[in-house]
């Protein structure tokens, strides 16, 4: 055991007890004000509800923290266990060394990893989202949509992989910064042809019908500056009955989608006062910063993979015994998220920030009221938690707490 396995160790034990830690935290805490409505919120919301979404909460808790055990034991028995190895050896058997047994190793560890998911995944779907009324989903929907990730995941990652791969190997000590330049550009490609030819092969997409709700967004939309491909309502009703509305796309390609479920519980003023919010996103840049942050930091990642790459302590660490491209960039992005995992609340300062700033912005281009109405009406609908254990929240959420965001909203409105 060299210095390193037990680093990874140690790393691997304090983000896993953390996840745990706050987990619990986060279920006591909301049972803990389960029995009582917040202020602010008891004349909309009943009690039920809200001990509806306290129930909801820790069901959803207590799965997501045997997600996190399962993660941990799955880590370790592809590492130290010996599974990547193992399968290391079986592709350089099969296949001999190079590209292709490369591409080979990786895809594997995916299939393992995902079929060990698929459980969870199906439990999440029928049965506590079942329990709680949400799931719309049928079984034969859930295997279609399986098989359609799988077709479409490869047809666009295996390309993408095996380029990734070819650089590494050919491109001497520099390769780094020609696959960042190829994430880039895959990235963006991605923007611009996800909404148009991949997001269809899941859900419908119906241009939205003319109407007084069409009219007020259009002139929304000219009054912030905002030109898309069109208004489109999506059929999120046949998986789930959570409301939803994004925007989606790059340059030309940009579209606006309002889930139909969303569409049916709001109110016009307040769907227009949502879509200002999401206006505001892309009118005060955080897409672009997003992005460029995204792009920042896999630079420096790549940057780092390839010093680690050369140094056979990586590997030793890890289990493995024989280095190549393709399991330095596999270890890689399997060990990242244990060593980054303490950094990802200042993300979630990030992304809250950002939330703040688009609700001012939506505050003065449609109605505060309206948009902590049509928050409050999504919070209950969703059964989303109104008391989040704090230190939980800063970790794990991109949104403000509800009401927290609501009492802004309330400040900006007019008196």
């Amino acid at each position: 055991m060299n210095t390193f396995t037990v680093v990874f160790l140690a790393a691997l034990a304090l983000s896993t007890a953390t996840r745990l830690w706050l987990g619990n935290r986060h279920i006591r805490h909301v049972w803990a004000h389960r029995a009582r409505v917040p202020e602010g919120f008891a004349t909309e919301i009943t009690l039920a509800a809200h001990e509806k979404a306290a129930h909801y909460t820790a069901a959803k808790t207590r799965l997501n923290l045997v997600h996190v055990v399962v993660d941990a034991l799955v880590l370790l028995a592809l590492t130290l266990g010996g599974v990547l190895n193992w399968l290391d050896e079986l592709w350089r058997s099969a296949l001999g060394p190079g590209l292709w047994s490369g591409l080979a190793l990786i895809g594997s560890a995916v299939v393992i990893m995902s079929l060990i998911d698929l459980p969870l995944s199906w439990y999440r779907t029928f049965r506590i989202e079942s329990r709680f009324g949400f799931n719309q989903m049928t079984l034969a929907l859930f295997v279609s949509d399986l098989v359609k990730q799988a077709l479409v995941g490869t047809a666009i990652g295996a390309p993408f992989l095996i380029a990734v791969l070819w650089l590494m190997q050919e491109m001497g000590s520099n390769w780094w910064l020609y696959v960042w330049f190829v994430w880039v550009v895959f990235s963006v490609v991605m923007l611009v042809v996800y909404p148009t030819f991949i997001a269809p092969l899941f859900n419908k997409f119906s241009p939205m019908q003319e109407g007084d709700l069409k009219r007020r967004i259009e002139a929304l939309l000219v009054k912030c500056g905002f030109r898309s491909q069109g208004l489109f309502v999506m059929d999120g009703s046949k998986r789930s009955s959570h409301g939803n509305a994004y925007f989606t796309g790059f340059g030309r390609a940009k579209r606006i989608v309002f889930f139909d479920t969303l569409l049916s519980r709001l109110d016009a003023p307040e769907i227009e006062a949502v879509l200002a919010h999401e206006l505001g996103h892309f009118k005060l840049r955080h897409v672009a910063k997003r992005m460029l942050l995204t792009f920042l930091l896999s630079l420096v990642f790549l940057w780092i993979l390839g010093r680690l790459m050369n140094e056979p302590w990586f590997y030793q660490g890890l289990g493995v015994h024989t280095p190549s491209t393709a399991m330095a960039l596999l270890l890689f992005f399997l060990v990242v998220p244990v060593f980054t995992f303490l950094l990802q609340p200042l993300m979630s300062v990030y992304s809250r920030k950002h939330e703040f700033e688009a609700d001012a912005y939506a505050a003065k281009q449609a109605s505060a009221a309206d948009l902590a109405q049509a928050l409050v009406k999504l919070y209950k609908d969703n059964a989303s938690t109104l008391t989040p254990d704090p230190l939980h929240s800063a970790f794990y959420d991109s949104h403000p707490p509800a009401a927290l965001r609501i009492a802004r909203l309330q400040q900006s409105a007019p008196a």
